[in-house]
């Protein structure tokens, strides 16, 4: 006799397939008839293990069967065997009788190799798919990036999505202006401005002198500045945007003051393409003037300079690359004085050399 475990079963020997090799056909019934099955599958498996259970129905503690008993599991319907063989709770090759903790136990461990199969299956199928990708020409995933575009053609509509924007920013809004909306819809769009500046969010504003003198724009701008932001004008600005914490960028796609345009306005969720028109942003800013407490025409001490309409020429000229003898001849005075009125104009403006000069009075929008 050879060892069985507690429950009769063999050391090592797996629990055998139902009768016939084949899963039972008993799911595939109606519901009705499924629930019988079941009901005389319970009560002959009751009965099996009554019969098990009985000290003269066992032999060295293993629960088999008697061939001729009634209750014999060879005389059961072969949907009632098939019911309890697919949940191993018979085990016809074998001839036993199984307890629900061994065939919970049987259970787990064939479902468990199933999906370890399907696993390692899963694993070969992607492995060939991305050997295939390595052999397409130029294939580089991490060189593309797909970005999430937005379209309006609505204005009223664009203006909501703004303001969801504009709640959910965190740190900076750099806008560009070319022109203004009416002077209603700029009212709602400054109570959300100045609530947006007061959970500390920064303002940089750079906006074009056509724009900065319609209606209603003065009493815009300076509310803006009393709270905090930063507004610089322009002569021109090259685009009608705002990038919002250099991550999401709203841009008018034509002239934002010709009402029967169809261009219609972008919405562009890329970090990439919000860092590239923020460059763009910094690079006209810091040829804007600056407007309210960073204006005037400012000194590094901090005072007030009034320079000639001959000094803004010269600076003109300067900034224009012109040599010493062109900018004399213009101005009709000889090299040595265009010399000393250029290191003025140098000390006037708190800068170390003549270039350093331009660029402080292009930023001082001295060359207007």
């Amino acid at each position: 006799m050879s060892p069985t475990s507690a429950d009769g079963f063999p050391p090592g020997t797996p629990p055998g397939p139902p009768a016939g090799g084949e899963p039972s056909r008993a799911a595939e019934r109606p519901p009705g008839e499924r629930t019988g099955i079941e009901s005389a599958a319970r009560s002959a498996y009751e009965a099996l293990l009554a019969r098990t259970d009985r000290p003269d129905a066992s032999c060295a503690g293993k629960p088999t069967w008697e061939d001729h008993a009634p209750t014999a599991p060879d005389t059961l319907p072969a949907d009632v065997r098939g019911w309890l063989a697919e949940r191993r709770l018979l085990d016809e090759r074998h001839r036993r009788v199984h307890s629900p903790q061994r065939a919970l136990h049987d259970l787990i461990a064939e479902q468990r190799d199933r999906v370890d199969r399907s696993m390692a299956e899963f694993h070969r199928g992607m492995a060939a798919f991305e050997d295939v990708l390595r052999l397409l020409p130029g294939f580089r995933v991490t060189s593309r990036e797909t970005v999430e575009v937005e379209f309006f053609s609505d204005r009223a509509r664009l203006r909501q999505r703004i303001e969801d924007l504009d709640t959910l920013c965190r740190t900076e809004v750099l806008g560009l202006r070319g022109t203004f909306p009416d002077q209603e819809v700029l009212e709602r769009g400054l109570e959300l401005d100045l609530r947006m500046l007061k959970r500390g969010v920064e303002l940089r504003l750079l906006v074009s002198a056509r724009a900065a003198r319609r209606t209603g724009a003065a009493r815009y701008l300076a509310a803006l500045r009393e709270n905090g932001a930063r507004i610089r004008v322009a002569p021109t600005v090259p685009l009608h945007l705002n990038v919002v914490d250099r991550a999401v960028t709203i841009m008018a796609l034509g002239p934002t003051d010709d009402p029967d345009d169809t261009s219609g306005d972008v919405v562009l969720h890329s970090a990439r393409l919000a860092e590239c028109f923020a460059r763009v942003f910094d690079h006209h800013w810091g040829v804007g003037r600056p407007t309210g407490a960073e204006g005037g025409r400012a000194r590094p001490d901090g005072g007030t300079e009034h320079f000639s309409p001959k000094e803004r020429e010269v600076l003109a000229m300067l900034a224009a690359g012109a040599k010493d003898e062109a900018i004399a001849r213009r101005l009709g005075c000889s090299e040595r004085t265009l010399r000393r009125l250029l290191t003025a104009l140098v000390a006037k403006l708190g800068a170390e050399s003549r270039f350093a000069a331009g660029v402080q009075a292009a930023r001082l929008g001295l060359l207007d």
